[in-house]
């Protein structure tokens, strides 16, 4: 008896210490984020310890030892790691703040993921690599999977150091970063160790490497101890003007211009934000990467610009694959924006809500328009969440709303497993437009399942041809007539199926993995119930240790080609008929961790009435941690035999040269013949004081024959100021 008492104290001092492992202390200590943790305070805090393997290997405790500690003062959020290494190297790719990509992927970094709401559906990403390179995100679910937007920028300190083998990451992040309710102390954290150097991954908790690490569903329940009420400052500024000069060579013209903006941004609670632009300027964002587009539809491209980006999650995740109800980079494509407001954020623990208006200019090619989006999000229950909307584009004079209008309003239902295995949306979505009445709807089902070595999905999308989206994004409802030079709008239901089955070896010194099933399967139905399109692809896919790779792909297309096709761009246009035609495409990934690497694939097969053979090349250099350049190069040859042949050459070289964690100077040539285009952008960029930027960036373009078309410089200075 005497022993069971004994076992039983044990237990439930065990439990005890453990429950208070899972909270994060107040304490009055200031100290100096300098990468030493020497000040005493770091003594007193119990650690967070136990990683497991996550990446390649996802099973066990890690292979080496890590431990986090955190406290708070009121105002930050402090934060100490060390990762026990077998080497004092470090090996980084970027001293450029953002991109996870070379902050941490391609480095050796520590990363932490929040969820102050702990709900699962939003949160933050915020990682540091060795060489203290700062890389912050947002991340959001979007109704069957995480994603992270990293356009979001935060004031924070971090520093790294080295000692022996240990390595050192020091981390201070306001509570004014963040949205949260004082009344919800626990948020769901999740901490991760990337080693570049042996490419694997360790995460604080236990997950497969199936799931990306910052699906929050596998964040740790921590509690904040006295979590401040209010932010310390509550109000931020940041004036700006640029410069710019544009010269249009084939038009002999010359133009320069000076702008001045204004963002501001007001924190109403710690959960609830206003955000407000007055004549932005977006002339320091990244260029496109231009593609190569062999369909018969459009291609959208991600959005850059920061105001649109805060809780973008709540605007974005609307509808489906293929029918994007609100796609920003509408706004402001034809004329200038004049200014915009934005609230968005939780106004209770299980409500969010957010609020868009943005008014453009009138000018000879576009009239003034106002674009509004309204969304409320509720979580019914702990598995479902489910999201209205009403998004508005109208047309406006002298502040006077006009009768050209379009509307869209949905309601979207998410599920969530408690397994974590299963998640699904339904969608339903209805447009109103001034001259349109009929045919308006849209809704879709999808649903997926995640394990280990099986992932499936299953979808159904029905778009009628009068969901008019005027700020949205559906290509497939518009389908261009090349012989009549005229688009014409159809409905479509489409259909669609994945499953992948994979293999993994755990006592293999060769192998990883094999994928030796991924099948996707798409098919698509006219109004009248016709099918008009079906694509179906197959992949086999053999990993190494080294994590290179070698796969195959086999695909098939069923085209029932209703209108005149000029792929070419020739004037000789693929007349309607049904064609079926198949390709196989063989290719290598390097190891991804050297100094040197790259990528190559090779395609042939038959397309439409003719053939094509395309190649697929990437290559990269790492000089750490001081330059990265890399090469991309994309070769399309279609042989139409009597309508012509023709060449598409895509190549893109991105040169970045580090000279410090706040200057860089980034350069991208892009030559794109098949939109006869020669583009060079250079940009350097100094970040003087956290979030002040200064940029200056240079702008050139030719045709394919290397004749200037046209170019242009802008500088812009932008100054952070906190209340």
């Amino acid at each position: 008896m005497k022993k069971v008492t004994i076992l039983v104290l044990l237990f439930i001092i065990k439990i005890c210490y453990a429950q208070e492992a899972k909270s994060i202390q107040y304490h009055v200590n200031k100290i100096k984020i300098d990468g030493k943790l020497d000040e005493s305070i770091w003594n007193k805090i119990k650690p967070f310890s136990g990683f497991y393997n996550y990446y390649p290997n996802d099973e066990g405790k890690a292979i080496n030892k890590t431990v986090v500690k955190m406290f708070h003062d009121r105002n930050y959020l402090y934060i100490g790691a060390i990762y026990y290494d077998t080497t004092s190297e470090n090996k980084i790719s970027s001293l450029k703040r953002d991109g996870q990509g070379n902050i941490v992927v391609f480095s050796d970094a520590f990363g932490i993921v929040l969820d102050p709401f702990n709900t699962k559906n939003n949160g933050y990403f915020l990682a540091v690599n060795a060489g203290n390179s700062q890389f912050d995100a947002l991340v959001n679910f979007n109704g069957t999977r995480y994603r992270y937007n990293e356009s979001w920028d935060a004031i924070w300190k971090s520093e790294t150091s080295t000692v022996g083998n240990k390595k050192i990451y020091e981390i201070a992040i306001p509570f004014k970063a963040f949205s949260y309710d004082v009344n919800r102390p626990t948020w769901g954290i999740q901490f991760f160790v990337r080693d570049f150097k042996k490419n694997i991954w360790m995460t604080l908790t236990d997950m497969s490497r199936d799931y990306i690490h910052y699906d929050l569903r596998f964040t740790e329940n921590i509690k904040i101890e006295q979590l401040p009420e209010k932010n310390e400052s509550r109000f931020n500024v940041t004036p700006s003007i640029t410069y710019n000069y544009h010269q249009d060579v084939k038009a002999n013209t010359k133009k320069s211009t000076f702008k001045h903006s204004l963002d501001a941004q007001y924190s109403i609670t710690s959960s609830l934000r206003l955000g407000a632009t007055i004549n932005p300027d977006f002339s320091q964002i990244d260029v496109d990467k231009q593609i190569t587009n062999l369909t018969r539809f459009n291609v959208s491209f991600p959005e850059r610009r920061n105001f649109f980006l805060e809780d973008s999650d709540l605007f974005t995740n609307l509808g489906s694959d293929g029918v994007n109800p609100f796609y920003s980079r509408r706004i402001g494509s034809k004329s200038d924006i004049q200014f915009g407001l934005k609230l968005s954020g939780n106004i209770t623990e299980n409500s969010r809500i957010g609020f868009l208006d943005v008014q453009t200019e009138k000018d000879d090619n576009a009239k003034s328009q106002n674009y509004s989006a309204t969304v409320f999000q509720q979580k019914i229950f702990q598995q479902f969440t489910a999201t209205g909307y009403l998004i508005n584009r109208q047309e406006t004079t002298s502040f006077k709303w006009l009768s050209n209008y379009n509307r869209v309003a949905g309601l979207n239902l998410n599920y969530r497993s408690k397994n974590k295995k299963w998640t699904g949306v339904m969608n339903y979505g209805k447009s109103f437009t001034s001259t349109i009445s009929d045919k308006t709807s849209y809704y879709s089902l999808n649903t997926s399942y995640n394990k280990r070595e099986v992932t499936a999905s299953f979808s159904i999308n029905n778009v009628d041809k009068n969901y008019i989206t005027d700020v949205g994004f559906v290509p497939r409802l518009t389908n261009y007539d090349a012989l009549n030079d005229a688009v014409v709008r159809e409905g479509y239901m489409n259909v669609n199926g994945k499953l992948s089955l994979t293999k993994f070896f755990k006592d293999s010194n060769i192998f990883d993995s094999y994928r030796y099933l991924r099948l996707n399967n798409s098919n698509y139905w006219d109004e009248s119930g016709k099918l008009s399109e079906s694509y179906t692809f197959f992949n086999n896919a053999l990993w190494f240790k080294d994590l290179s790779s070698i796969y195959i792909n086999i695909y098939h297309n069923y085209i029932n080609l209703k209108y005149d096709f000029d792929p070419l761009r020739n004037g000789n246009s693929i007349t309607p008929d049904v064609y079926n035609f198949m390709a196989t495409q063989l290719g290598y990934k390097s190891v991804n961790n050297t100094s040197f690497y790259y990528d190559t694939a090779v395609r042939y097969g038959t397309y439409y009435n003719g053939h094509r053979l395309s190649s697929f090349n990437s290559f990269g250099y790492r000089l750490l941690p001081y330059a990265n350049l890399s090469l991309e190069y994309q070769m399309n040859t279609i042989d139409l035999k009597k309508l012509g042949e023709k060449t598409f050459h895509l190549a893109q070289i991105t040169g970045e040269i580090f000279f410090s964690n706040k200057l860089s100077w980034t350069n991208y040539v892009q030559y794109n013949t098949q939109k006869n285009n020669f583009n060079v952008n250079s940009r350097l960029q100094w970040e003087y004081k956290p979030l002040s930027y200064l940029y200056l960036v240079v702008t050139d373009n030719y045709n394919k024959t290397i004749y200037r078309t046209n170019w242009g410089v802008a500088f812009k200075m932008n100054y952070r100021f906190d209340f």
